[in-house]
């Protein structure tokens, strides 16, 4: 990567690739006008031509190398920290000093009391932008975003206009809320503090999806979604940050996707995983909240029984949506589709490797499919539907199996946020809901809980 190609990183004329560097030219070998930016010293990310995410693409670079869409995992907005009722153990004398807590969210804003020192000078280390960019004051090697320092910060508190200064804002207030949860200063007035109430902050501000993975995976327009990849690249920098200061580090990353085998494999869950073994790093993540959504499935084929069926209702006004099926090895299996009419419009065969992807167009609905083995994942069935134009109703899903294995797989619908709500899997399953990264081995996973209320 090079100040000539770092436009790449926020054109939506150029996708974005996850690589392992140890796979790199089996990758990539087939594209041309390639840009390459390192997260670190093991993965990539590769910027080719959008053109090339054609119909083909998941068979010429894996599932795995196409960035996950990942949403906010708080439904509620929240204007301030200061409307949560938190109090500190006072038994509990570990105030977080010396320590940095790490966000990878919708940013902070750095102007609330929450975040200051009782001298009125910020307790935020740095803030990494992604979505600003003046050309110049990037992360060292990150060629995109810019990077606000503390001393910055201060300058622009004491000063009447501090956004002239600094000019990053959350929007959406997710990220400021997580972080006066985490290490609010305690304000006498309102009987608040959050939990670290000494530590400091490291803030990295995420840029928003490009358009074409939203195309790609049909999320509505106006949902709030992020790229696994710069996720990636934000808690690449705070891993550095922590390292410079030679400080220990909490990480919190309260965003999650539906994407993935949920069994803590995949790149984004190696990553972590390697970085969680990391002495001085804690990673905390979020479980999610689609236990009760509708919105995953499981189901068992038990010999001399050879298939059964799933109910996918579909609600109106849906213009688009995926599904993933993850089939447990090393059983192989087929998927018959059907309309609410009852019409069998396609049949995804049991195949070992599918060559290229297949659509099926029925009246204004057309379904894309993708069916693969993943290698990585023990030869796992990977089955991708992506429906654009779904009709209302309730579709079914015939899924058999070769053999008279006991064979059981999984379905499952994205996140809330990214899906008309009343679109569920009939018979659901509510169990293996916890959203990726939460099924990651060495994370500490945080499960829900009613902030209002409790």
């Amino acid at each position: 990567m090079n100040e000539e190609e770092r436009f790449k990183i926020k054109s939506n004329d150029f996708a974005d690739l996850i690589v392992d560097e140890l796979i790199l030219q089996n990758v990539l070998a087939s594209y041309t006008d390639v840009s390459v930016n390192r997260i670190n010293n093991r993965y990539l990310v590769a910027y080719i031509p959008v053109d090339y995410m054609n119909q083909n693409i998941i068979y010429n670079v894996g599932y795995d190398a196409i960035p996950k869409c990942y949403g906010l995992m708080s439904f509620e907005s929240i204007e301030s920290p200061g409307n949560i009722q938190l109090y500190q153990n006072s038994d509990n004398e570990l105030s977080g000093s010396g320590v940095l807590i790490g966000f990878v969210d919708t940013g902070i804003d750095y102007e609330n009391q929450s975040f200051q020192n009782a001298d009125n000078t910020s307790r935020i280390i740095s803030i990494w932008d992604q979505t600003f960019d003046d050309g110049e004051n990037y992360p060292e090697n990150y060629y995109y975003g810019q990077e606000f320092r503390q001393d910055q910060i201060n300058l622009a508190l004491s000063s009447g206009e501090p956004r002239s200064i600094v000019p990053s804002m959350d929007e959406i207030g997710h990220g400021t809320v997580l972080a006066g949860i985490a290490g609010g200063s305690y304000d006498a007035q309102n009987g608040f503090t959050g939990v670290a109430p000494n530590a400091e902050f490291v803030v990295v501000k995420l840029k928003p999806a490009k358009q074409y993975l939203k195309d790609f995976f049909y999320l509505p327009q106006d949902t709030i979604c992020y790229q696994e990849n710069d996720i990636m690249f934000g808690i690449n920098y705070l891993i550095q940050t922590a390292e410079r200061l030679n400080r220990p580090i909490v990480i919190c990353i309260g965003l999650g996707s539906s994407q993935g085998a949920h069994i803590g494999e995949g790149i984004f869950n190696n990553y972590l995983s390697a970085l969680g073994r990391l002495s001085n790093v804690a990673i905390v993540v979020a479980a999610g909240n689609e236990g009760n959504t509708g919105h995953h499935f499981y189901g068992e084929i038990i010999p001399p029984g050879n298939y059964n069926d799933i109910l996918l209702a579909v609600n109106n006004n849906n213009s688009g949506f995926f599904m993933e099926f993850w089939g447990n090895a090393p059983s192989i299996f087929t998927v018959d589709i059907y309309t609410p009419e009852e019409e069998l419009i396609g049949r995804i065969p049991a195949v070992f490797q599918q060559q290229n992807t297949i659509q099926i167009t029925y009246e204004s609905t057309t379904v894309t499919v993708d069916n693969a083995l993943e290698s990585s994942l023990g030869g796992d069935q990977f089955i991708l539907f992506r429906f654009n134009n779904p009709i209302r109703g309730t579709w079914r899903f015939r899924v058999s199996v070769l053999g008279n294995l006991l064979s059981s797989y999984h379905m499952w619908l994205p996140i809330s946020n990214f899906i008309t709500y009343g679109t569920m899997f009939v018979n659901s399953n509510l169990y293996t809901t916890i959203t990726t990264p939460g099924n990651e081995r060495t994370v500490l996973t945080v499960t829900a809980y009613n902030p209002f209320n409790e």
